[in-house]
């Protein structure tokens, strides 16, 4: 069928952590079932966490002991792939028959990635995206993909991918998973600003797809009675915005702001060719006779052992 019930969930990692964060995401299950969900998406760096206002104790060109024991606590917060939160992910999407796409912070060795996970109801974990680019101070704290990562999944909804926070203001990447025929494009994220509400549309609206994105939302820091250096008191760390959209750039529902929710819409993938008949990026549209992109999809390890 082409019309199916697609969802994002607009929760926030919780100061317990990692285990307190995924029982928050399991109470939704009654949720889910009762909106018929096919899909569900999360937010960014749901579980792990996104310490927003932490330095980690950098100063341009040293580091401060107590950076170093910041940085320890995150390091244990992050979860291993697989692990037993997949498990209970995957045991969730069983029970619910809804595909979860949602953001967690991977342990690998001693890196940490800003990934996004692909959970299917019969297959459970079935592939994982690494975020490319790390916007500013993300960098001190996580990895950059490559082009391994890049995966289009076959769902129940149609074709799904995703790409994380600001890696949707990088239009190559973006040509590229257009190239893979996505249907529907997940777009967990911490920013909620009314400009990236902007984005979204322009992605959907570019792509000729279905968008959703998932953001955080955190209470303010006297809420949660912690200081955040330049940061107001009563402020909300992160306010939300998760919102639907569809092919056309038009809302299908949200913006969701300063509260948790699960926020649905109906989505019908046979308006993608309608969609598509003036505007299609990676076919009639394109000139390749201008312009081609390479997009080099090998893994990229810091060390490879060749035996004879």
């Amino acid at each position: 069928m082409s019309k199916s019930i697609v969802a994002a969930l607009q929760i926030g990692a919780l100061p317990g952590g990692k285990a307190e964060t995924l029982e928050q995401i399991l109470s939704f299950e009654a949720a889910i079932l009762e909106s018929g969900a096919r899909l569900v998406v999360m937010p960014e760096a749901l579980l792990g966490g996104y310490p927003k206002g932490e330095t980690f104790g950098t100063q341009l060109g040293y580091r401060l002991p107590e950076g170093r024991e910041a940085y320890a606590r995150y390091y244990a917060n992050a979860i291993d792939l697989p692990g037993p939160e997949t498990d209970a992910l995957a045991a969730l999407s069983a029970r619910t028959g809804a595909s979860l796409v949602l953001g967690v912070i991977e342990r690998a060795g001693n890196t940490l990635y800003c990934t996004v996970i692909f959970i299917e109801p019969e297959g459970g974990l079935v592939a994982k995206h690494r975020k490319l680019m790390p916007t500013g101070t993300e960098r001190l704290i996580w990895g950059k993909g490559d082009g391994s990562t890049l995966p289009v999944i076959d769902s129940q909804v149609g074709r799904v991918a995703s790409a994380v926070c600001w890696e949707n203001q990088m239009p190559l990447l973006r040509t590229a998973m257009y190239a893979k025929g996505v249907d529907v494009w997940c777009a967990p994220t911490v920013d909620e600003r009314d400009i990236w509400q902007c984005t979204m549309r322009h992605v959907a609206h570019e792509g000729r797809l279905f968008v959703i994105s998932a953001c955080q939302v955190q209470p303010s820091p006297e809420a949660l009675g912690v200081e955040v250096a330049n940061w107001p008191a009563q402020r909300p760390l992160i306010n939300g915005g998760s919102l639907i959209v569809g092919p056309m750039g038009d809302v299908l529902a949200g913006p969701l702001l300063g509260e948790s929710g699960l926020l649905c819409a109906e989505i019908d993938t046979d308006e993608l060719v309608k969609a598509r008949y003036d505007l299609d990026v990676v076919g009639h549209y394109a000139r390749p006779d201008i312009f081609e992109l390479v997009v080099d999809e090998r893994a990229k390890p810091g060390v490879r052992f060749i035996q004879d």
